[in-house]
């Protein structure tokens, strides 16, 4: 069973303010079940895009996780959010998140790195 998305929102951006980092709720979707799609700043200006990973890659050890991916990577703002607008334009119930933090750590837990671990 998947945790609910406002539970999980609010797990996130308490994870992230507990490093000493900035996250906003930048859009607010359903609360039960909306995708999560996150915006990571930098401070040079540039954005990384995260959204929800394809079902594909879940099995039956992570069909209750949350998985995500990288759509966009350190690109400008502007491309980020028409992105975003595509999406929204295919589900209106989608979160958005936005992250001030260099380091992501184990705070969004990434397809990437389940498939090939350091």
């Amino acid at each position: 069973m998947r945790l609910r998305t406002d539970i999980f929102v609010s797990a996130l951006l308490r994870r992230v303010f507990a490093k000493g980092d900035f996250a906003a709720v930048e859009a607010k979707g359903a609360d039960e079940a909306g995708a999560v799609f996150i915006r990571q700043h930098f401070r040079d200006g540039l954005e990384t895009l995260y959204g929800p990973a394809p079902q594909s890659v879940f099995d039956r050890e992570t069909s209750g996780e949350r998985l995500f991916e990288r759509r966009l990577t350190r690109e400008e703002p502007e491309r980020v959010r028409e992105l975003l607008e595509r999406e929204r334009k295919f589900d209106p119930d989608l979160w958005v998140v936005e992250l001030e933090a260099d380091d992501l750590g184990d705070i969004v837990p990434l397809v990437d790195e389940r498939r090939n671990p350091l």
